[in-house]
């Protein structure tokens, strides 16, 4: 299973991380956990290379992350769109896709 935690403070979404494989395919030929991935990466590289965003991010395989330090509500259509594709899959593939938004 996939599990996606984005961060909230406030009203704010400060990051996330995204953790895991779907399951549903092997390795390389999961489709899903490829939308999921390219999603992850469009909004990580809008906000650190074209918004710019003092952000710390990582990725390995079957785990990204995203911690905004600053200007979070600069990023906060991006993660919002981000929350919204993936919580759209989940409802499709409710046994491999999991998200959940935690204060912090």
């Amino acid at each position: 299973m996939i599990r996606i935690e984005f961060f909230k403070d406030g009203d704010m979404l400060t990051g996330f991380e995204c953790k895991g494989h779907t399951g549903l395919a092997d390795y390389g030929e999961d489709v899903v956990c490829a939308f999921i991935s390219s999603a992850c990466y469009l909004a990580v590289n809008t906000i650190t290379e074209i918004i710019k965003l003092d952000a710390r991010a990582s990725a390995t395989d079957g785990y990204m992350s995203l911690k905004i330090k600053e200007s979070p509500q600069k990023a906060q259509d991006i993660l919002n769109g981000l929350v919204l594709h993936l919580t759209e899959l989940q409802k499709d593939y409710p046994n491999n896709i999991k998200v959940t938004i935690t204060e912090v």
